[in-house]
C-alpha cells in the first residue's frame, strides 16, 4: 500500500471521528446537568475539549448556549473536505 493511500484513509478516519465526537457534544450541550466526566460521556468529551476550551475564549456562549461544537464541525467538515474532497490537495497529489 501506499504511503499516501495510507495518509489519506487515515486522516479521513481521524477527521471524521472528530466531527462525529464534535456533533455528541453537542447533543450533550442539550443537557447541562450531565456530569462529563463519567462513563460515558467522558469519551466524548475529554477528546473535544482541547479544541473547545481555547475557543470558548474567544466566542462567549451566546444566551447561555455554548455554539463552539458547531464552529468546529464547520472547521472539521471544511479542513476534511480541502484536503480530501474530490478537488482536495491531497486527492489532487495522489493523482
Amino acid at each position: 500500500m501506499d504511503a499516501s493511500v495510507v495518509l489519506n484513509w487515515g486522516l479521513g478516519i481521524l477527521l471524521g471521528v472528530m466531527i462525529l465526537l464534535m456533533i455528541l457534544r453537542i447533543v450533550l450541550t442539550w443537557y447541562p446537568q450531565l456530569d462529563l466526566n463519567r462513563l460515558p460521556y467522558n469519551l466524548v468529551a475529554w477528546p473535544t475539549e482541547p479544541f473547545l476550551s481555547p475557543t470558548r475564549k474567544l466566542i462567549q456562549p451566546l444566551g447561555g448556549v455554548d455554539i463552539t461544537p458547531v464552529i468546529w464541525v464547520g472547521i472539521l467538515s471544511l479542513i476534511r473536505e480541502l484536503l480530501l474532497g474530490q478537488q482536495g490537495l491531497l486527492m489532487m497529489l495522489m493523482r
